[in-house]
């Protein structure tokens, strides 16, 4: 009956509507039988119902139920009227919402069980003997062929009045369309009604009473069709499961293949899911309501590239324009997908929807060359679907189109390439469609793509097909490398055999490379896995000023894309990654060749290689590239974390106390495990005045006094680091609070002992304090220790020392 609340104002006022008119006939029906008793035959009649009521049949494939209770309402109206009807329709519906409260507990519920039915018995019996002009029949006998017509009339009156009342009420909580709700759950109740009609008249259509011989017969009639039917509908309900669970592993096998198809297909991966959802959506909204037509779509949009199998997968991969031969083999996926699936028997037309989603509307697609309405409707719904999400989708030789741009483009080809209709259609529901895509876009990046400027829409869209790539697997094999490809790689491997920059080994890189594998321009593209993005960190060759610091998401241009892959790419447009610096270049750069930098299994980077020639790499240069790279990923892995590390301070020489953190960092982080270290923080209070007053080479000659005597008095284990203005930190380790206080003193004792002269013998006069915390009772961090030296009452070890003359 009702679920789930979900009301309008309407929804709500139609409600409490049905429910009052259902409470005053209730109300009007027991007054009634108050004021003119009618025996208490009735009461078995109630009897029978409930219990008949409680004993359903479901109806399998929808959300009816039936039961055998309508006889007995029947022949109670047939016997005593309007009044004693609806009171046994009012008791049947309480049973009812008994039964369903333990799934729906709303208090609404159970009083609409209860109304829905009473106003329609009421309002059908009333009518049934205002037509027919007679009496109940234990007042008056009337002949038989007066109560039959009316009789229909009756049943066909309670089940409409019954079953609408009930389908506008699930229609305006569920926000449902009345008429699919009738016919998906209601249809089959009429059997129901004009059965229950027939068998009242054979109990009291001919002897106006209640006969318990009669009903003796009856009754066990009624039990033996009701465990019949249930048995018969028990075994339909189980062969619609059977049905259902190999449609089930059906579509389970075909999204399985067709998964398998998109995942050998790595530039498309994920596109099928996405253009499934749109084609089944749009061919609801274009107004395709035949619903094998539907399933038809929704199946060949998962299998519409089967085909691909049969094209070999570094066309399926390339990352750029296609030649015309690689095109036409590209193009036999149509027709190979179509005969692959005609050894299918799909129940529906799938077939003639894979084989001609590449016709055009004017005739000039392939493979048939058919045009307008001769195309199957769900081909030319799947063509602007998967035109659609192909242009908002990056592709490596480009990054993705908004879906402003994209539907300009479904503009332009209107009427030539796709059917008008469509594409009206899906221009104005696809926001809509869009919308209810949920976890298939979520993978999908919302942000617009950085890096490199987008070319002009045309030159986007017939990039796949009119330029020349090749991709090759990463074959990796020393032995098969040329001489000087080795001799180049045991001269960069012992350049860059030490400690050395990224910019330093970038430069000895692209020396020796150079003269292997000629080229106008180096970059070295850097991996940062907290953004997932490459970022041009070093070039070498001209005009780099616009490329250096340049950032691509992985999967986004040539570069990106090779990251993704893993890769190595060659004699792609430059202009995938570069935009329009690769033009605005001197000379224009028409080539490029990129591998990837992997270390230990893990990304460290791109090294991409560009030249002004057309198709200037060949096999060879792919070779030494592949073998560098190889080589080269450690010395590249070394070079950015020796340009991430602290360096020394330049005029102490003492490391940066950020090193100290990080000492700490790395250590047991927790009280019971900590091992038990000391710091000691140096603070030369009054550097700032000997600076102003003195100058600044006098205050940098102090800071070198304090680091000279500083490290006299430490122990040898122990370490200076330098802190920020005046400030230094020692590092003591393994010790306990008593040394650490003694160290301190000794500092200061060192420091007075030994005072600074500068002009001639004049002393410089510092103020110098020496506090010493230990780990972990003063703290376990950097910052922790540092907090309880500046807290003047804290367990810190405080000293100051005197003047130093």
């Amino acid at each position: 009956m009702v679920s789930r609340p979900g009301f309008t104002f309407f929804g709500r006022v139609y409600l409490w509507s049905v429910i009052a008119a259902g409470s005053a006939a209730v109300g009007g029906s027991i007054f009634q039988l108050y004021v003119e008793p009618i025996g208490y035959q009735w009461f078995l009649l109630a009897t029978l119902t409930l219990i008949s009521g409680s004993a359903t049949v479901k109806i399998p494939s929808s959300n009816a139920s039936i039961s055998i209770s309508e006889t007995f309402v029947f022949t109670a109206v047939l016997l005593y009227g309007p009044a004693a009807g609806t009171v046994i329709v009012a008791l049947d519906g309480l049973v009812i919402s008994f039964w369903l409260s333990k799934r729906h507990d709303a208090p609404h519920r159970a009083l609409f069980n209860v109304s829905a039915p009473a106003v329609s018995a009421w309002c059908s019996a009333k009518l049934f003997f205002y037509v027919t002009g007679i009496a109940p029949l234990v007042k008056e006998a009337s002949p038989v062929n007066a109560i039959l017509p009316g009789l229909v009339l009756y049943a066909l009156t309670y089940f409409g009045l019954n079953s609408w009342l009930i389908t506008f009420v699930i229609a305006l909580e569920r926000h449902l369309k009345p008429f699919k709700v009738w016919t998906n759950n209601f249809v089959w109740l009429s059997l129901n009604y004009f059965g229950g009609a027939s068998v009242a008249f054979l109990l009291v259509g001919y002897n106006r009473t209640i006969d318990l011989g009669y009903i003796g017969v009856i009754v066990p009639l009624l039990l033996v069709l009701h465990f019949t039917f249930k048995t018969a509908m028990a075994r339909v309900d189980d062969a619609d499961k059977h049905v259902a669970q190999l449609n089930h592993l059906y579509l389970s096998t075909i999204e399985t293949l067709a998964m398998a198809i998109d995942a050998k297909d790595q530039v498309t991966h994920g596109h099928i899911r996405r253009v499934q959802s749109y084609a089944t959506g749009l061919a609801v909204k274009v107004g395709v309501r035949d619903e094998t037509l539907v399933k038809a779509i929704e199946a060949a949009a998962l299998l519409h590239d089967m085909g691909k199998l049969a094209v070999p997968e570094h066309i399926l991969n390339k990352p750029g324009k296609l030649t015309a031969a690689e095109f036409e083999k590209m193009k036999l996926h149509a027709s190979v997908g179509a005969d692959i699936l005609s050894a299918i028997d799909f129940p529906y037309p799938v077939v003639p929807i894979v084989r001609h989603h590449h016709e055009n509307w004017d005739g000039t697609g392939y493979p048939a060359g058919i045009k307008g309405t001769d195309i199957p409707i769900g081909a030319r719904i799947l063509s602007v679907v998967d035109c659609f999400d192909a242009l908002t989708s990056d592709r490596p030789y480009r990054p993705k189109l908004s879906d402003e741009e994209a539907i300009a483009i479904l503009r332009q080809r209107r009427g030539s390439m796709y059917d008008p209709l469509i594409v009206d259609t899906f221009i104005q529901v696809h926001d809509v469609i869009a919308a209810t895509l949920g976890p298939i876009n979520a993978g999908l990046s919302s942000a617009a793509p950085s890096g490199p400027p987008r070319h002009g829409l045309t030159e986007i869209v017939n990039a796949r097909q009119n330029s020349a790539l090749q991709v090759r697997s990463p074959v990796i094999q020393e032995t098969a490398a040329s001489a000087d490809a080795m001799l180049s790689l045991y001269a960069l491997t012992q350049a860059l055999a030490g400690q050395v920059s990224l910019s330093d080994a970038g430069d000895v890189i692209a020396k020796h490379l150079h003269r292997l594998v000629p080229s106008s321009l180096s970059v070295f593209y850097v991996y940062e896995r907290e953004s997932d993005e490459l970022e041009a960190l070093h070039l070498v060759g001209e005009g780099t000023s616009p490329i250096r610091g340049m950032r691509m998401a992985l999967g986004q241009g040539l570069s990106g894309w090779v990251a993704a892959n893993r890769q190595t790419i060659s004699n792609s447009d430059p202009m995938l990654d570069l935009g329009d610096v690769a033009m605005s270049h001197s000379p224009r750069l028409r080539s490029c060749i990129s591998t990837p930098l992997l270390y230990e299994d893990k990304l460290v980077g791109v090294l991409s290689l560009y030249s002004g020639e057309e198709n200037a790499f060949n096999d060879d240069h792919r070779r030494v590239i592949e073998v560098v790279a190889r080589q080269l990923a450690h010395t590249f892995t070394r070079a950015i974390e020796f340009d991430r590390a602290p360096r020394r301070d330049s005029l102490t020489g003492l490391p940066p106390v950020e090193q100290l953190d990080s000492l700490i960092r790395s250590s047991p982080q927790s009280h019971a495990t900590i091992s038990c270290h000391g710091l000691l923080f140096i603070d030369i209070t009054n550097l700032e005045c000997i600076t102003n007053t003195q100058g600044r080479a006098v205050g940098e000659d102090v800071l070198r006094h304090v680091v000279r005597h500083a490290r006299a008095a430490l122990r040898v284990t122990d370490i200076l680091f330098r802190n920020a203005g005046g400030g230094f930190v020692a590092f003591l380790g393994a010790t306990d609070g008593e040394t650490a206080d003694l160290v301190a003193a000794r500092i200061l004792e060192t420091m007075a002992q030994h005072p600074l002269h500068i002009n001639g013998g004049a002393s410089i006069a510092m103020q110098m304090t020496v506090t010493a915390t230990r780990a972990p009772r003063d703290g376990i961090s950097l910052n922790e220790l540092l907090a309880a030296a500046k807290q003047p009452h804290s367990q810190a070890t405080r000293q100051t020392g005197p003047k130093v003359h």
